[in-house]
């Protein structure tokens, strides 16, 4: 079998080697396709591939058409809003992910923002603590279960909230279940964000919901920025000129949000929440072993179409 790895914004040497290693210790080809430009060099790549490994890049209906001994597309990382899923299963190609491969990388950039924010962005202003703090987790899966092991390790009061996780199961793992996303944000100084951008939830936190957090309140968003209404964000970040926006997605509005709330507002350069060794290590390899293992056994643990 033949596994193409393609990314745009390639792994480091050293994932690409592993993942190379892996896959032909199990006996099939490997093919690397980086730094591209145009899709049709991914649509000329994976022709004849077996098996396709990407970061963030967009797997579209035309890939899957070109596509045709794909079998299987593992995206190394946990989101996977870059893979067009009825095109996979239109196809007959599974698709997966990696989950919690990145976990540790985006909880510690989300308790580093948090801090970031209280110390008003390392400016010489006078700032705040941390602890003491309520935190509110939004989804209590990989990344948000171990954002609340360190804030609690820091001396904060952890709450969640997860339609699919059971309250005694947010208890065991050391946080208080709260019965909704509204009394999540009612109650909570900060407000850590982890849900995926699904039709259910893109636009889902906008001006209504913001309003309720408490006087000083800091939202981060560390997931998609799809799920932020931005209008209604500007909207609240105007009305309460106490509460403070911290993100490693970007909004299409940063420049007039930065350029009106000043350090109230903060956005990375590009989104990060991955961007370690460690990270970009350990997804790559995770996929190249669900390929491998997929080609083995049928293994499809991961499947998500």
């Amino acid at each position: 079998m033949k596994v193409l790895v393609a990314t745009q914004k390639p792994f480091a040497p050293v994932a690409v080697k592993g993942i190379q290693e892996i896959v032909e210790k199990a006996g099939h080809s490997f093919a690397l396709l980086e730094k591209y430009e145009q899709e049709s060099e991914l649509l000329a790549a994976v022709a004849d591939a077996d098996a396709l490994i990407v970061r963030s890049d967009k797997v579209t209906p035309a890939v899957f058409d070109a596509a045709r001994q794909l079998k299987i597309v593992v995206r190394a990382g946990a989101g996977y809003d870059n893979l067009d899923l009825p095109a996979a299963t239109a196809h007959g190609v599974v698709a997966m992910n990696t989950p919690g491969q990145n976990a540790n990388a985006v909880a510690e950039l989300a308790i580093a923002m948090m801090i970031y924010m209280c110390r008003c962005q390392f400016t010489p202003a006078t700032g705040s603590e941390v602890q003491g703090k309520t935190l509110g987790i939004q989804a209590f899966g990989n990344v948000g279960r171990l954002v609340g092991q360190k804030a609690a390790a820091l001396g904060m009061k952890v709450k969640a909230v997860d339609p699919f996780i059971p309250a005694d199961a947010i208890r065991a793992a050391g946080a208080e279940p709260v019965a909704s996303v509204e009394e999540l944000y009612a109650g909570c100084d900060f407000v850590s964000i982890h849900i995926p951008a699904t039709p259910q939830t893109v636009g889902s936190i906008g001006r209504d919901l913001i309003a309720r957090m408490p006087k000083g309140a800091t939202l981060v968003n560390t997931a998609r920025k799809e799920v932020i209404d931005e209008a209604g964000l500007d909207a609240v970040l105007e009305e309460r000129p106490d509460l403070k926006y911290a993100t490693d997605v970007a909004p299409d509005n940063i420049e007039a949000l930065k350029e009106k709330y000043g350090l109230r507002v903060f956005a990375t350069p590009k989104k990060m929440g991955a961007q370690t060794k460690e990270a970009n290590v350990n997804a790559g390899l995770a996929a190249a072993r669900q390929i491998v293992d997929f080609f083995a056994t049928g293994n499809t643990k991961f499947k998500l179409n």
